[in-house]
């Protein structure tokens, strides 16, 4: 067994004390991942570890040296029982890091746990002691645990990947369990918050339930929901047996939460179906190079559109079928789905298999030309899913079956590559699929939303209501109006205005919002000047008010609708 020692004495300075004690190998190698499964970016977290240190059982300290930017090695060893010292800076509040400070400790193992070459398959075991400060801390998570002592807990993971894959969380909490298809599930709740528990323990029951009854049976025995509650931030890390989720407090619902959720909740609930589905779609069903990734280095795949595409599609739908939000809100969700997909001229230039693939290098570092060059394989991935499930609908399958069928090969050993797909489509329909497929995912020519979605009584209507000035999205300083976005095709690029200027007066007027929209509908040419970096500039600009285009979407037919929504 490979046995972690976590301290957290210099909580206030956000350092976790780590010590290993393991049977070493010769020449034994330790590492670390330098990127966490379900978020496709190098992130370099062994930046983070410090003062590294063996010794020997005799307590002598042995040479142990970098030899990779993760990787250290240790040499002279002869099976010998080895302990090593380090410690972790972990001040990072996001789903896929590790946090210390006095109000919460939160563990990513992938970022804190050195792994030990050729011992991954090994049981490892993490003892956890808490400072005096500290005890009154509860702990939750995925991994078995128990406790014989306050404020010292040891947990035990059946391998290293088992281990990385299961954060836990030590920090006061709310929590509650209910059961759903007859397993049992953990929510808890940390950070400042007034959230109604019994409501949130109503709706997700509904929503996982759902989850479960759509594929038939779970890929776990047991599930927990992680929640920090914060001012603004927002995200969440899907794990085998959990979810970790970080969510603005306004977004839980209160007391005084009506039937129908608010708008900021359906948000929540959203989240919580979204990383819920992943125990399925990422964490069992996979691309075959994502079954045991290589977490040096980057694993590229084109497949991104179904893992995070599909998902992102039912996650909202998921909501109206367990009937957590109406037919009405759905609709309204889906609205704003194909309303960013139009409103990003990224689309017409790249795919999204390309999306997919160049995750490592695009998604994750969003700038002021993202917008213009690329598209998401969330958003545009989600409405291919949409493409796909009303096109098998009407050669009587569907999508639902697609996912049973992966869901059916992945509990036989079979995992996706890049014709599963075209295969499933086929042998549910008999026909061949390959164009239709192709032209959903490797072409860049607009999605046929108006013809599927009429095929079952959605009529689809495309609006020209929102506009942007000029082409450009802008937020107003004290110093001026700064570009955060310019549109490659809009009149401000045309005249020279790049994104990061400050717009300072606009024909000798200062630049204000309100100046800036009002000055778009002049309908006549203006001189503008701008700071870009410490220069100051001038610019003809031309008036413009750059069209968004926006659709409504009016049921028809609602037994149609009703067809595809709610499975009928």
């Amino acid at each position: 067994m490979i046995h972690y020692q976590l301290e957290f004495d210099d909580y206030t300075q956000h350092l976790i004390n780590v010590t290993i004690r393991f049977l070493a190998n010769p020449q034994q190698q330790l590492w670390l991942p330098t990127w966490i499964p379900g978020s496709y970016l190098i992130r370099e977290f062994s930046k983070h570890i410090e003062n590294v240190k063996a010794y020997n059982e005799a307590g002598l300290s042995l040479t142990i040296h970098k030899t990779h930017k993760n990787r250290w090695e240790l040499t002279n060893t002869e099976h010998e029982l080895i302990t090593v010292e380090y410690q972790v800076y972990a001040y990072d509040l996001s789903v896929r890091g590790s946090y210390v400070d006095q109000t919460r400790i939160y563990i990513n193992p992938t970022t804190v746990c050195l792994g030990l070459t050729d011992q991954e398959d090994a049981a490892h075991e993490v003892e956890i002691f808490l400072p005096t400060a500290l005890k009154h801390f509860s702990l939750a998570g995925a991994l078995s645990s128990k406790s014989l002592v306050k404020g010292r807990y040891t947990l035990k993971a059946k391998n290293y990947a088992h281990l990385i894959d299961s954060p836990f969380e030590l920090a006061q909490q709310q929590q509650f369990s209910f059961d759903a298809q007859g397993i049992h599930h953990d929510f808890v709740i940390s950070g400042q918050h007034h959230a109604n528990l019994d409501r949130i323990k109503q709706d997700l029951q509904k929503i996982c339930a759902t989850e479960i009854a759509m594929f038939g049976s779970a890929p776990f025995e047991k599930y927990t929901f992680l929640t920090m509650a914060t001012g603004s931030l927002y995200g969440g890390l899907e794990h085998c047996e959990s979810t970790s989720l970080i969510c603005p407090r306004d977004d839980l619902p209160t007391a005084k939460e009506t039937d129908q959720p608010s708008k900021n909740y359906q948000r929540y609930l959203g989240l919580c179906s979204h990383e819920y589905f992943h125990a399925w779609l990422v964490k069992f069903i996979r691309p075959e190079n994502y079954v045991h990734p290589n977490l040096n280095q980057e694993g590229y795949t084109s497949l991104l559109w179904i893992f995070e595409g599909f998902t992102s599609y039912y996650d909202d739908l998921i909501l109206a079928r367990s009937q957590v939000i109406s037919q009405e809100d759905y609709l309204k969700l889906l609205t704003e789905q194909i309303n960013r997909y139009l409103q990003n001229p990224g689309r017409q230039i790249q795919s999204v298999s390309e999306s997919s693939f160049d995750t490592w290098i695009k998604f994750y570092r969003q700038d002021e030309n993202s917008n213009n060059a690329g598209t998401s394989y969330y958003n545009k991935g989600a409405l291919v899913a949409l493409c796909l499930d009303l096109g098998l609908r009407s050669h009587g399958s569907g999508l639902d079956h697609v996912l049973k069928t992966l869901y059916a090969n992945t509990q036989k050993g079979i995992q996706v590559n890049e014709r599963s797909i075209f295969e499933i489509c086929k042998s549910l329909t008999g026909q061949d699929w390959a164009d239709r497929l192709s032209f959903l995912i490797n072409s860049t020519e607009e999605l046929p939303l108006d013809e599927v979605l009429a095929e079952f009584g959605i009529d689809y209507q495309v609006q020209t209501e929102q506009t942007l000035a000029f082409g450009a999205k802008i937020q107003e300083k004290p110093e001026g109006l700064l570009l955060q976005q310019v549109s490659r095709t809009s009149h401000a690029a045309q005249a020279g205005l790049s994104a990061h200027d400050i717009v300072v007066a606009i024909d000798g007027i200062k630049a204000t919002e309100a100046v800036w929209k009002s000055k778009a509908k002049t309908q006549r040419n203006m001189t503008c000047h701008a700071f870009r970096r410490d220069e100051f500039m001038q610019f003809e600009l031309m008036a413009e008010e750059y069209v968004l285009q926006t659709v409504k979407l009016q049921v028809k037919d609602q037994r149609k609708v009703s067809q595809w929504i709610f499975n009928q």
